[in-house]
């Protein structure tokens, strides 16, 4: 019994998109490998690379990606056969809420790639598409370091990047393994070079050497004294090198930044105003080296982040500024030149930590720093801070399922 009919002109078509259909819903051959606590660490640790999926069934958003993600690999593995150079994997994180609470996952889906078992920082964030996902591993897999073939190269290296050069007696060896893999690790924050052979051998007086170049034509070399054979200790002064106290923030990286999740003291300055800038960074390196990992330094271009200043009431005209955005509020340093005071800076970031900066500006200064006759205004509101203005740039919420409570995992 005929139960329903299609007609001729309509028949390829219909058929056409059941198999799309089913091509998308279905993993085909995709090789997804599932990770929980037993498989994790031996996975990701004899990948070179790993992205991998941390989802939830029921958030609609992992739904979309799925099939996506699972074509991704199919055309990446086409190009990569090899299931230790690349691999693709997903984490359930109802069911495994350990490795959620590991890697601080706090929207669905999100996209982190691994090298060698290590978690980049920066995680995928750009289209949710088989091509643009396909184009990133590819990407990933483009040697970083590029070989100099002869010493006049290094006069020609970019300044105004941050460059890392090696300098070894062959490529195949375990220094330069190590110098390699360090290179894949900080990719985005240096650019890295190497020579070989009788090209390096001028710069290899005592072995094997990397050296460190800074932004600007006459700042003084940094020499490597450390183990070439020690990952660890490689990868942290370079890192501490390529990573500097103070990053600028863009529209670019500011959703990124906004996701570390803490505060941000922001210098806005001029771009060509790069005297303000040293002073800044000095000055965060001087009072607040204790402060990293509490409180993000930064640097803003004014031009492009006007709605930031007019938020605080200022302009272009103004900068240099210094501000706290706490993603709850806004506060002004009140003087750039008091930045040199000894400890002013430092202050302003402990009022921070201590609800001084959030209490003040509801209810005037504290009993202890008032002026003589100002003591009866104590309690009575004095205005109203700002609301954030950065806080803007987080995640999207048409992109992802926001985890608003870290303990909700």
């Amino acid at each position: 019994m005929k139960l329903f009919s299609i007609s001729p002109s309509l028949d390829i078509r219909f058929v056409t998109v059941i198999l799309l259909v089913m091509g998308l819903s279905t993993p085909g051959q995709a090789e997804i490998t599932s990770l929980d606590s037993a498989n994790i660490d031996e996975v990701l640790n004899n990948a070179g690379v790993a992205l991998v999926n941390f989802y939830a069934d029921w958030c609609r958003f992992s739904q979309m990606l799925h099939p996506i993600f699972e074509e991704a690999s199919n055309v990446v593995r086409e190009e990569f056969p090899d299931m230790k150079q690349v691999v693709f994997a997903r984490v359930d994180c109802d069911q495994h809420s350990d490795i959620a609470q590991r890697y601080r996952i706090t929207k669905y889906p999100t996209l982190k790639l691994f090298r060698n078992g290590m978690m980049m920082k920066r995680e995928y964030r750009g289209q949710r598409s088989v091509a643009a996902i396909a184009d990133f591993i590819r990407q990933q897999q483009v040697n970083p370091v590029k070989e100099i073939q002869s010493m006049e190269e290094v006069n020609t290296l970019d300044r105004s990047k941050r460059n890392i050069i090696g300098y070894f007696e062959k490529k195949d060896s375990e220094n330069y393994h190590t110098y390699e893999k360090v290179a894949n690790i900080l990719r985005d924050d240096c650019m890295f070079s190497a020579a070989f052979g009788a090209v390096s051998e001028p710069e290899r007086f005592s072995g094997d050497n990397v050296i460190y170049k800074p932004v600007g034509e006459s700042v003084p070399d940094m020499v490597y004294l450390g183990s070439l054979t020690n990952f660890d200790l490689t990868y942290a002064w370079a890192q501490d090198k390529c990573v500097p106290l103070v990053r600028e923030i863009t529209f670019e990286n500011g959703e990124e930044l906004t996701e570390e999740g803490i505060p941000f003291l922001i210098l806005f300055h001029i771009k060509e105003d790069t005297d303000s800038l040293e002073k800044f960074q000095h000055e965060v390196a001087r009072q607040l080296i204790n402060e990293k990992g509490s409180i993000n330094f930064l640097h803003a271009d004014c031009d492009k982040f006007r709605h930031p200043l007019l938020h605080i009431q200022k302009t272009p005209a103004d900068c240099p500024v210094i501000a706290i955005d706490s993603f709850r509020h806004m506060y002004v340093f009140p003087e750039f030149k008091d930045l040199t005071v000894p400890g002013k800076l430092r202050q302003f970031v402990l009022d921070l930590h201590s609800g001084k900066l959030h209490r003040e500006f509801h209810h005037g200064p504290d009993p202890t720093d008032s002026t003589p006759g100002q003591e009866e205004t104590v309690g009575e509101v004095a205005s109203n801070p700002p609301e954030s203005s950065f806080q803007k740039l987080a995640p999207s919420e048409n992109r992802y399922t926001i985890l608003r409570d870290r303990d909700e995992l």
